[in-house]
């Protein structure tokens, strides 16, 4: 779980550097320094590890006397001690001091401590709570000198995803990854628990080797001795804070002041039990974070009979509403869009994923009880809205579909009401036939409804089937709200017509019936136009604003969007928070599910394209009945698969590429097909894929990726005059991380084929690009190395060997420099790569991604 850190701390112990490591608690502090320990040990490194203890912080020279060493009688104050370690530190090699929970070191061995750290120079590994307020001692010890931080972040999705896996022997399902990434808000020590006791109490099962919760809950009995320790440390005040917040839930910050003192309310949210995040009226919400203590707290009996603190809450709720703020615009440019998705990344998504649950669950039970005791349209179409995001009660959603009556109904809550029940005819497997004939009869029975009937029934059948040659066109009325035009700009979309597409959803959306629909198809359109910069910062200000308001359906909407245009810019990072904020949120309603599919598979396409991929990718929580092809990127599982389980053969790739570009050509999904062309030409350019790419653009018109056809041009005649001319006059666009990706392929490909002379004119041209244009460095490629000749050791030299010499390699490593040139001579031979440079550029990405 936590090789990246452990590495960059060992790089740091290697220069010398001591590493400070903080985080909450269970957040695997203690964790990485055992493997720094143990990676340390095997290379002959001495190292000394002292650890705090709870029970010990009070005793005298308790920490310093655990490491055993050799007094003599009568000889054991603070100087005498410091004399013998410092002579320990002073032997022969190289030596480490490690101090696990500094914050629970006594101050006799403190002073020891600092002693020594002055009079040597080994390093120093400590860990400590990220919020600690440290004694003059304590910093003694720490700043004496130089030293790294290392901050360690609640797990995001698909870290929760790995870590339950290795817990349980097998992988979990998207919801009972979410459900613990939710409860556990992303600390280690609290997921462990959480699912081992679970399984303890008989709350997962296995169903076809994934782990799958029995019940709609996680919490059991045996989880009360984790949160107990948890809360060891809070004063009777925090408790008491701890119990009201358990009672009121979710709740304003202005409620909770006018029961808890405000300096309260800051010490828990220093010590990381509480969250302040944003409600739709754009003022403060906080709620008890992680959640599962929360849970502890209303599983208690002692909450429910404590009725003076029950009353003394009691009537809090009806507090009125804070004043909203002015609301900001939205970010006009990516650097800001990018800049505020990066601080985003330092909230917590377990909370927020739970206030989008809390809030879900509300309007769902209020809506529903109100339909019950009047069973209008108006009534049923408000409940059913919320099935578009959040999850689906089936058995409620088909009564309301069934039970409503539709005389004098409002045409337009009718077809919403019609489209959702044919939704629901497509999820409960009855297909689709049968839910055009729900929308016919509709059209039918009532006439004033026929041309939006008849647009979502085109809306449909395109977006679950093949588009026909006879499918015609929406009737379109200018000026007047209705579906024809959403469904027209989405027909276009699908077809690759971004500009006819823009065109069609242009102007206001205020009497939209699906609302979501025309901001979805405007950013999309933007990206499949090339204007990649402009969907993403339309995309990421819409996400903001749906955050805020609560809005599910519009947060993975736009999310889907966001990710495409932050995975074409190599913006992983950013594309990889993203989307693990929105399975966070779990299964969504059954108009975005396959948009949430679609994401799985894109979250999991950086890790297939590697030579080494993880064995549980987060793509396989994806659906293996969902279609080969879509109508949109990602949503067809065919370009994903074919990536990651490709051949080792690039002709055998290029093969399989250019039939499946045919089947999406053929199916009439054109966007799917060129995002697909474009994806395997940069991985295995080849000429089939890249002539259906050219014929793809010059057929819609689209010329903004005239340089990148150029370049592949180019590169698979094999024409290296030309594509040095073509680089050294290249102008940044939107495909400058393409052309990198482009020229990596390329030069795999001449590897793997045994053209020696065209592998290394690539790998010259891949490096001066990579070097004009650092944003570009590769990180994806084609992933046709996992029966490379290269042993391990070999892979790993030759990643480092690209920007450290062989003496820093064997340093890092802890090898000789002979056995480094060896390593280096050895897959320079195998790989047939004629220079050092040109062998990095080869493997460069061979090791998992950090």
């Amino acid at each position: 779980m936590f090789d990246s850190e452990v590495q960059r701390i060992l790089d740091f112990v290697a220069r010398g550097i001591g590493t400070r490591i903080v985080g909450a608690p269970g957040s695997g502090k203690t964790t990485v320094v055992r493997n720094v320990v143990a990676n340390l040990e095997k290379t002959g490194v001495a190292v000394h590890v002292i650890n705090g203890l709870r029970t010990h912080h009070t005793i005298p020279f308790a920490a310093i006397k655990g490491l055993g060493l050799e007094m003599r009688p009568g000889r054991s104050g603070v100087l005498e001690l410091a004399d013998v370690f410092t002579s320990q530190l002073g032997t022969a090699g190289k030596h480490l001091l490690v101090v696990d929970d500094l914050h629970l070191v006594d101050n006799e061995s403190l002073a020891v401590l600092e002693a020594v750290r002055r009079r040597s120079d080994c390093p120093m590994v400590a860990t400590a709570p990220e919020t600690w307020a440290f004694s003059r001692g304590q910093l003694a010890v720490l700043n004496s000198r130089p030293e790294a931080h290392l901050q360690l972040d609640p797990l995001h999705y698909e870290q929760v995803h790995t870590l339950i896996a290795q817990v349980l022997g097998a992988p979990a399902d998207a919801e009972t990854t979410a459900r613990v990434l939710t409860k556990s808000a992303g600390n280690p020590r609290l997921v462990v628990r959480i699912v081992e006791t679970a399984l303890l109490s008989n709350l997962l099962v296995l169903e076809d080797k994934q782990w799958r919760m029995a019940s709609n809950r996680l919490w059991n009995e045996h989880l009360k001795g984790t949160l107990e320790a948890l809360l060891a440390e809070l004063t009777p005040a925090e408790f008491t804070a701890l119990h009201i917040m358990a009672i009121l839930g979710t709740a304003r910050i202005d409620v909770l002041h006018k029961v808890i003192q405000p300096d309260v309310l800051e010490n828990l949210e220093r010590k990381g039990f509480l969250t302040v995040l944003d409600d739709h009226q754009n003022g403060s919400n906080a709620a008890i974070s992680p959640p599962v203590v929360a849970d502890y707290f209303r599983g208690q009996k002692m909450l429910r009979d404590r009725h003076l603190l029950r009353s003394k809450v009691a009537g809090v709720l009806e507090a009125p509403p804070q004043t909203a703020p002015e609301g900001a615009t939205p970010a006009d440019c990516l650097s800001r869009a990018l800049s505020t998705l990066r601080l985003e990344k330092g909230e917590d998504d377990a909370v927020t994923a739970r206030h989008f649950h809390e809030h879900n669950a509300s309007r769902e039970q209020s809506r529903f009880e109100r339909w019950e005791a009047n069973k209008t349209m108006a009534n049923a179409v408000s409940l059913l809205r919320i099935y578009w995001g959040a999850p689906v009660n089936t058995a409620r959603a088909l009564r309301v579909c069934t039970e409503t009556p539709q005389h004098d109904a409002d045409p337009g809550d009718l077809l919403f009401l019609t489209i959702t029940k044919a939704m629901l005819a497509l999820q409960t497997g009855q297909g689709l036939d049968h839910a055009v004939e729900i929308l016919r009869d509709v059209a039918a029975n009532h006439p004033e409804c026929n041309d939006d009937a008849e647009a979502a029934i085109l809306f449909i059948s395109a977006s679950n089937g093949p588009i026909k040659q006879n499918m015609g066109q929406p009737r379109v009325v200018q000026d007047e709200p209705g579906m024809g035009n959403l469904v027209q700009g989405l027909l276009e979309l699908y077809r690759f017509q971004p500009a006819a597409a823009l065109e069609a959803v242009k102007g206001a959306a205020d009497d939209d019936a699906f609302q979501q629909l025309r901001p979805f198809i405007h950013s999309f359109a933007l990206f499949a136009a090339g204007r990649v910069e402009e969907s993403l910062v339309f995309a990421l200000a819409w996400r903001a604003e749906a955050r805020k308001s609560l809005d599910q359906f519009g947060v993975i909407t736009s999310s889907y969007v966001a990710a495409h245009g932050l995975l074409y810019c190599g913006l992983f990072e950013e594309a990889e928070y993203l989307m693990s904020s929105v399975f966070a949120m779990g299964k969504p309603g059954f108009v975005v599910d396959v948009l949430y599919e679609a994401m799985l598979r894109l979250a999991g396409l950086r890790h297939a394209t590697t030579a080494t991929p993880p064995p549980l990718s987060i793509a396989a929580q994806a659906r293996t009945d969902g279609p080969d092809l879509g109508p949109l990127p990602g949503i067809g599982k065919g370009a994903y698969e074919l990536v990651a389980n490709n051949s080792a053969q690039p002709s055998l790739f290029e093969r399989k590429a250019t039939r499946l570009v045919r089947r999406q050509l053929k199916s009439g999904y054109i966007l799917e097909a060129a995002m697909t062309a474009l994806l395997c030409t940069c991985l295995n350019p080849g000429r089939p894929v890249l002539d259906l790419l050219q014929k793809i653009l010059r057929e819609r018109g689209i010329t903004v990726h005239d340089q990148l056809i150029a370049i592949a041009n180019a590169v698979v005649e094999g024409d290296h005059k030309l594509l040095g001319l073509l680089l050294k006059h290249y102008e940044p666009d939107i495909d400058t991380y393409q052309v990198g990706m482009l020229l990596r392929g390329a030069l795999k490909r001449h590897v793997i084929e045994g053209d020696v002379a065209a592998a290394d004119a690539l790998a010259q041209a891949s490096s001066l690009f990579a070097v004009r244009f650092p944003s570009a460095s590769e990180q994806m490629s084609f992933n046709a190395f996992r029966a490379t000749p290269l042993t391990e050791r070999e892979i790993e030299v030759a990643v480092l060997a690209g920007h450290r010499s062989n003496v820093e390699i064997a340093e890092h490593l802890g090898i000789s420099t002979r056995t480094v040139e060896n390593h280096i001579s050895n897959a320079l031979r195998k790989t047939r790569v004629t220079s050092r440079n040109g062998l990095f550029m080869l493997v460069g990405n061979l090791l998992p991604p950090q």
